[in-house]
């Protein structure tokens, strides 16, 4: 049982009893309009409230004129349909086309237009709407540990990536099924959706830290993709291979790392010094394959710059969070 239906069944407990309280008709209402009102963040469930209150409320106004006008007749239900959805989906309120509909029914139903009877309808979407903000705003399911997990499986998939890479130079003959790039997919694109429910949660307080993380992933594993388009060109080991692959088997470990160091951009930096000293490709095989390791040094240069930008450097971490 998630937490979201126990707040569900909270809420409209709640505005059940507040509805027989003030002598509501009828009362189960207001829980149905508590049920429309739960939202999964407290963002998301502050603006729906105030959606479906505003749309309801419009919506009476318009079937309040429209019945007294025509007539309670089911026809005139159809044509306050054909007039209100398209008004309120033009004005950004169609999440409260249900809510407004319960309402407009229960004017129908009663046959006639009065004060005490709008005066009704108004405390029942309070009693059920305000209900559900309240279950809303009072208790939110934090994602720290959700983020925190999802991270650590993002580490362990990128560091499994380089693993395999650097195996693949050392041996072009290596068969990698390449399942690790599909999962690390999955999990930033994951992380980026709880980011955004963790934030709408804080009503936007706070470091946006998760997003800057798993938005860096993404650039990140962008990068690594093109790498391993160019790996597939490197069809025989040769010595800058080894050299590369000493360099991604270093990110395994600094992929964890709290602090951007530089440790790995030096080594590259020399590394490809070290390529532009050294004699031209005597065939065409050398040539092709030393090419495509020459862009797959720029394409890790890449990959470091937006760790670079995404994260704080090592002076100035000590005691604070900070993004690998």
């Amino acid at each position: 049982m998630g937490i979201r239906v126990i707040k569900t069944a909270l809420a409209a407990l709640a505005a059940i009893y507040t509805a027989v309280y003030f002598d509501l008709s009828p009362p189960l209402s207001a829980g149905i309009l508590a049920i429309l009102g739960v939202e999964v963040t407290r963002m998301k469930g502050l603006k729906s409230s105030l959606v479906r209150f505003v749309a309801a409320v419009l919506g009476l106004f318009l079937a309040s004129i429209l019945f007294e006008t025509l007539g309670f007749h089911i026809w005139a239900v159809s044509l306050f349909i054909l007039v209100t959805f398209p008004l309120l989906a033009r004005f950004q309120l169609k999440d409260g086309i249900v809510t407004s509909s319960v309402i407009v029914f229960h004017i129908f139903d009663h046959g006639e237009v009065t004060t005490a009877l709008i005066r009704n309808e108004i405390m029942l979407l309070l009693a059920g709407l305000g209900w559900a903000t309240i279950i809303n705003l009072i208790y939110m399911p934090t994602e720290e540990k959700r983020l925190a997990a999802m991270r650590s499986e993002t580490e362990r998939l990128f560091g499994e990536i380089f693993r395999q890479m650097a195996h693949t130079l050392r041996d072009p003959a290596h068969v990698w099924d390449g399942n690790e790039l599909l999962e690390a997919h999955k999990a930033i694109d994951h992380g980026i959706f709880r980011a955004a429910v963790s934030r709408e949660n804080r009503f936007g307080r706070g470091e946006r830290y998760w997003e800057v993380y798993f938005l860096m992933r993404k650039y990140q594993l962008d990068s690594i993709q093109q790498m391993l388009v160019l790996l597939a060109f490197v069809y025989e080991s040769v010595p800058q291979g080894e050299q590369i692959a000493e360099l991604l088997e270093s990110l395994m470990d600094d992929v964890k790392s709290d602090v951007y160091e530089g440790k790995v951009e030096e080594r590259l930096t020399a590394l490809e010094n070290e390529f532009r000293s050294m004699d031209l490709p005597q065939t065409r095989k050398e040539f092709e394959v030393r090419a495509s390791l020459f862009q797959l040094c720029r394409e890790l240069e890449r990959y470091l710059a937006t760790a670079k930008r995404s994260k704080r450097k090592k002076s100035h971490v000590r005691d604070s969070k900070a993004i690998q």
